[in-house]
């Protein structure tokens, strides 16, 4: 189980002379905004999947502080700290404090050393530039705590209702929280970002080859979502991207000094050789509209036309009709009783709710029970319903879903009666994907090396945006690519 957000914003094209400004200077990370960001360092931790230590955390850290040292914060190469996260999702953020982080997904996707860096330093300047004032104001008087919130906020757990974001991990502190950086802001990161990268010596056009491949990762993921529905929802982007944002990129990369400047393509490339892509097993995996994890041997298919994202504890799902969270806990008591702590986790004191006594059935040879629950939001009454399984030595499994008022379960009827136990031999034949960096030779062809790549489908559509290549593009003898195949467990 794992989240996902993405990484670079959109919005329309600004002025480059007011963009290439300087910022005023960086007063600093406070010592009260360092203590806060390594109390959440933990929570980040836990919620993405983990961190990625060793020579890949370790080479992720060197990138972070050449760029960083050029971002004026006194003491830099202290003050910021950068973490590699088993995450498979295409995501960086940075938390006030000087914790910058970014997933093994998104740099799965990037081609260079300077790609990296420019990343890193998009997101050292929102530390540096002090966005995160502006934003946590912003996200204070928002709404964005509405029905999907409220499942966000109280499907975890906790006592303290929908409302104690931090409390509830740091999950939904990064979504949440980075979702309400505005268009200036992050363009203004860009800038920042071009200009870190550019004085530590990088080629700043890395900047636009990052953005671009973003964008064809992101059109890639539109066409295949019908098939297998792995389309960031828009309510987790939180930093969408545009075709103007590269172009805008590419400008200022054209006027900064060090073309031409460091890229590192071969030691890039050497450092994410077999790095895991995709879905750990061990957090269970997503294959087109189905959700199974090997190691408790469970499994769920979610309806046609929505869409499903894995986070370490839970899974979300949303579509037009509805929005859900699949996850699971100790039952203490019965499954009724589950059932009403769920929901009450869910509503906390945000809303006086009636919880419906609920009713028994049985799934696939799976003891359930269920109810649905009126709630009265901003935006209306909406339904509120728990599915919840009997598993194993007091454990149980749920769906949380919101519907419109009157629909309950209905939308999610399907993938409710799919629930099901999986065998061993099931569960045993769930391999990891990993990368594979290969070398290209006399014979191979797009058409070729694609053919190798661990999925069902758009093979060459994946192969080609792995490696920014188009279709007017040639391979030659020698050139290095990546290759994502099955690894083993």
């Amino acid at each position: 189980m794992r989240l996902s957000t993405l990484i670079l914003a959109a919005g329309s094209s600004l002025a480059l002379a007011a963009c290439m400004t300087a910022p005023p200077a960086d007063p600093g990370i406070s010592q009260r905004e360092a203590q806060t960001a390594t109390q959440q360092h933990s929570q980040v931790i836990a919620e993405f999947g983990g961190e990625v230590t060793g020579a890949r955390g370790n080479y992720v850290e060197m990138v972070g502080d050449k760029v960083a040292v050029h971002s004026g914060t006194p003491n830099a190469a202290a003050a910021y700290d950068f973490t590699l996260l088993s995450s498979a999702v295409e995501n960086a953020f940075a938390i006030p404090g000087g914790k910058v982080y970014v997933t093994r997904q998104l740099m799965g996707l990037m081609d260079d050393e300077a790609e990296l860096a420019f990343v890193l330093g998009h997101e050292v300047g929102h530390i540096a530039a002090d966005h995160s004032q502006a934003r946590q104001a912003k996200a204070q008087q928002n709404s964005i705590l509405g029905a999907l919130g409220a499942i966000v906020g109280g499907v975890l757990g906790g006592n303290s209702g929908v409302g104690d974001l931090l409390a509830k991990g740091a999950m939904q502190y990064a979504q949440l929280n980075t979702l309400s950086y505005s268009r200036d802001q992050e363009y203004e990161s860009d800038t920042l970002g071009i200009r870190y990268m550019g004085a530590a010596g990088y080629d700043p056009n890395a900047s636009a080859s990052m953005l671009a491949s973003l964008g064809a990762s992101t059109a890639l993921d539109a066409r295949i979502q019908g098939n297998s529905g792995r389309s960031t929802p828009e309510w987790a982007r939180t930093h969408p991207l545009s075709e103007n944002r590269t172009a805008r990129a590419a400008d200022l990369a054209r006027q900064s000094p060090g073309q031409g400047g460091i890229r590192n393509r071969d030691q890039f490339l050497g450092a994410i050789d077999g790095m895991v892509m995709d879905d750990d097993p061990e957090q269970g995996i997503i294959e087109g509209r189905t959700f199974t994890h090997p190691d408790l041997k469970m499994q769920f298919t979610i309806p046609t036309g929505f869409r499903m994202q894995n986070g370490t504890r839970q899974v979300s799902i949303a579509g037009s009709s509805g929005q859900a969270l699949f996850s699971g806990g100790r039952m203490n008591g019965n499954l009724d009783s589950y059932v009403g702590q769920v929901i009450q986790s869910i509503v906390g004191n945000q809303a006086q709710v009636s919880i419906p006594q609920p009713r028994h059935t049985t799934i696939n040879g799976l003891p359930a029970a269920y109810t649905t629950a009126r709630v009265n939001t901003g935006n209306g009454a909406v339904d509120l319903s728990v599915m919840a399984y009997q598993w194993d030595n007091g454990t149980a499994y749920h769906f949380a879903t919101l519907t419109q008022a009157g629909a309950g379960l209905q939308p999610f009827a399907s993938m409710i009666d799919s629930f099901r136990r999986i065998s061993a031999s099931e569960a045993s034949a769930i391999r990891p994907r990993v990368i594979d960096v290969v070398t290209v030779k006399s014979g191979d062809t797009i058409q070729s090396l694609a053919s190798r790549m661990a999925y069902r489908d758009y093979q060459v559509d994946r192969f080609m945006v792995l490696n920014s290549l188009s279709s007017s593009s040639r391979l030659t003898p020698g050139q290095k690519v990546k290759v994502v195949v099955y690894g083993t467990r």
